[in-house]
């Protein structure tokens, strides 16, 4: 069964807002031009490219409105890659040597350059004003003070879950808001989850996230910031953070330009010293992007499969209809030849009555043949508005003893911080528009009544 893409009043303003190619804002902190969002959900009639644009400063908002807002987003200065907001400088949207080439701009030494780098991200220093830059002599702290800017992020609240998980929620420049989830594991693995943009635009039906739409990326300082406060904030009490993930707020491969700035300062030696296998990119399937992410990055990738057949992944993640299943798994197999002792994680958010019967592990078996991977089976988090319904441990329990029989190396993911809304899936708040639900399929209309029961 063919499945087309719904194109209601709140479709149409989005895709309208996303991919005019006359439509160009202006951020409120320069006079910079910001170029539009392209529109991932649109079908393409060109093979996929790799061509990209700088996404500092975007503003596009996916309301019902679909008003272009004016931002206070960081934007680039002009004729250079440094992020600027207002008439200064973000520390933190660069990278080393974007920080050295500033700072000898202004007649500073690398050493300096180095000395600064350090407490912005080693030693546990952390450092987010002049008064902790313990070392650097008062000319340069003055220039810092002068020219720089240390913090794009402000602490709004921190809640505390029953298993220990935090959620922090940070507020921007511009007023909205940002979810970030420190998640405390076994054996000293802590990890934290930051968001890459406000809102998402792939409208995943099972997820919170995507029933906000779209409303800005982020920029490398404020993704970058979300790891330094959570360290600042966190680690006197769940100890060293060790790892990363890029599954929060957003879409990290739709932001793609400063999601791998940001994971590059992440992992810099010097700095938050991030091995890079432990920083992972999740993508739901952004073909060209996976590619450029495999040719420019060592991080880890993740991908949202979460469907063994076109139809139902149509249906729970829009974007297969752009990018579907073949299209998908093929590039990852071309593209891991060239990568040696690499292995994509494959996420499965697991949907009772949906995509976790016997049939569906046989297939998915198949799927990811040829393809170096783990498997993580992940229960659905429940949320208001959804009516998927959580696999039962003992079903998921059958599905993974398939998938292992066969050779398949996989995990179960359980619930963490489920009772606060920061378990996966459970992030943002969609206010009172929201993306649309879609069609749901007549072959399992009855599965979902039935789990609603």
């Amino acid at each position: 069964m063919e499945m087309k893409l719904s194109r209601g009043p709140w479709m149409r303003r989005q895709l309208a807002t996303l991919s005019s190619p006359l439509q160009t804002v202006y951020s409120s902190s320069s006079l910079s031009p910001i170029p539009p969002i392209s529109n991932p959900l649109k079908p393409s009639t060109n093979p996929p490219s790799l061509a990209h644009s700088s996404s500092y400063g975007r503003s596009f908002s996916l309301s019902a409105a679909a008003t272009l807002q004016p931002s206070l987003s960081p934007t680039l200065s002009e004729n250079s890659c440094i992020p600027v907001i207002g008439s200064k400088v973000l520390l933190k949207g660069m990278r080393y040597h974007e920080l050295e080439k500033w700072l000898q701009s202004h007649g500073y030494r690398p050493a300096q350059a180095l000395m600064l780098w350090k407490r912005l991200y080693g030693n546990n220093i952390w450092a987010h004003d002049i008064e902790e830059l313990q070392g650097l002599n008062k000319e340069l702290k003055r220039m810092l003070g002068e020219h720089a800017e240390f913090r794009v992020l402000q602490l709004k609240d921190m809640l505390t879950a029953s298993d220990g998980t935090k959620k922090i929620l940070f507020t921007m420049e511009d007023g909205l808001t940002i979810e970030t989830v420190v998640i405390p594991g076994p054996r000293g693995r802590t990890t934290v989850c930051v968001s890459s943009q406000v809102g998402c635009a792939m409208n995943c039906q099972f997820c919170y996230t995507g029933r906000m739409g779209l409303k800005r990326n982020l920029s490398a300082a404020e993704i970058v910031e979300q790891t330094v406060l959570a360290r600042r904030l966190l680690s006197h009490e769940v100890g060293t953070i060790t790892n990363v993930v890029f599954m929060g707020m957003g879409e990290p491969l739709h932001n793609i330009e400063n999601v791998i700035k940001a994971a590059d300062i992440m992992v810099d030696e010097q700095g938050l010293q991030f091995s890079p296998r432990k920083v992972t990119i999740s993508t739901s399937g952004l073909v060209p992007q996976i590619r450029r992410l495999l040719k420019e990055s060592n991080c880890a990738l993740a991908v949202s499969l979460n469907a063994t057949t076109d139809e139902v992944r149509n249906w729970v993640m829009p974007i297969n209809r752009k990018y579907n299943l073949g299209l998908l798994l093929s590039t990852l197999r071309e593209e891991l030849q060239l990568k040696r002792n690499y292995k994509v994680l494959f996420e499965y958010v697991m949907l009772a009555g949906v995509n976790d019967s016997i049939e569906d592990a046989k297939r998915l078996i198949d799927l990811v043949q040829g393809i170096p991977c783990k498997i993580n089976l992940i229960s659905f988090n429940p949320h208001c508005g959804s009516k998927f319904k959580s696999t039962s441990e003992e079903k998921m329990i059958e599905f993974r003893n398939i998938l292992a029989a066969s050779g398949c190396v996989v995990f179960m993911r359980f619930s963490k911080g489920d009772d606060q809304m920061a378990a996966c899936g459970q992030l943002g708040n969609p206010g009172e528009v929201q993306a649309p639900l879609l069609k749901v399929p007549l072959k399992f209309r009855a599965a979902l009544e039935a789990s609603s029961v």
